[in-house]
């Protein structure tokens, strides 16, 4: 298999083709790229979209997992660089990343702005410890270690508990019962990894970096991303533009995919 099959494969990456720019999709943590399924339609016409799993998500190649690289963001943002690379995208994309994936975009924006053309941020938080009185990301070191204990402990119930929090739509909700069904279907040993990574890493200092053209999507009650989070990423992204979004929860590309479309729509042009 020639490398850049390795790579598309690696990734599970799917295109659904389109007249039109790139618009690459990234899912968050413990997500996979189903979770876009609302929004691709409204798109169709006007763009070719890129969807993929990170390793170990979804239906990505899990023998490809690395627990030294993927203990780092970075990993993750190269494996991004990879798939363009592999798809032989230069210039023009448009990056659309939900949680984490919005700190792995501004890395791999970084390593190559030329390639991103705008980024598309949903729910960022570049730090998700209070770092007290200065930067409040929403918990507390000893929070985020209690819940990487439980997940440890006790998998499934990690994730039958984390799943409504994230959705903030009770435990009988569909999009709960997407996000549960999602973290229950990623192999434990390479979830441990990226939970880790996820909640422990400190982007902040990469934000001025950034240097592409970027709407950020705060929603306006997050437990996993504080408004204070949204406003903050604003101010460190010189000309970023911020628009609070009226929704409950962490996933508004699930739970709310009309309002998210339509303020994406405003940004990457129809």
């Amino acid at each position: 298999m020639l490398q850049n099959e390795k790579i598309l494969a690696r990734n599970n990456v799917k295109i659904i083709d389109g007249d039109g720019p790139v618009l690459l999709y990234a899912h968050g943590f413990g997500c996979n790229q189903n979770m876009w399924d609302r929004v691709t339609p409204a798109f169709k016409s006007t763009h070719k979209q890129v969807l993929f799993d990170y390793v170990g998500s979804g239906k990505s190649n899990i023998a490809a997992f690395d627990a030294a690289k993927y203990s780092n963001l970075s990993g993750y943002a190269q494996d991004v660089l990879d798939i363009c690379d592999a798809l032989d995208l230069k210039s023009g994309v448009t990056f659309v990343g939900h949680s984490v994936s919005c700190s792995i975009g501004v890395l791999a924006s970084i390593a190559r702005p030329e390639l991103f053309s705008k980024l598309v941020l949903l729910g960022p938080n570049p730090c998700f410890v209070n770092h007290a009185p200065d930067y409040i990301g929403g918990f507390e070191k000893e929070d985020l270690e209690g819940l990487l204990d439980l997940m440890e402990q006790n998998y499934i119930g990690w994730a039958n508990y984390l799943a409504p929090v994230v959705s903030a739509k009770g435990e009988n909700s569909v999009v709960t019962a997407e996000l549960s069904d999602s973290f229950c279907s990623t192999d434990p040993t390479v979830a441990k990894v990226f939970a880790r990574t996820t909640f422990f890493s400190d982007n902040r200092a990469d934000l001025p970096k950034v240097k592409v053209p970027c709407l950020i999507l705060q929603h306006r009650t997050d437990t996993l991303a504080p408004l204070s989070v949204g406003e903050y990423v604003h101010t460190e992204i010189a000309g970023s533009t911020l628009k609070i979004l009226e929704v409950q929860g962490h996933c508004a590309h699930m739970a709310e995919p009309l309002l998210f479309v339509e303020a994406m729509r405003d940004f990457v042009g129809a």
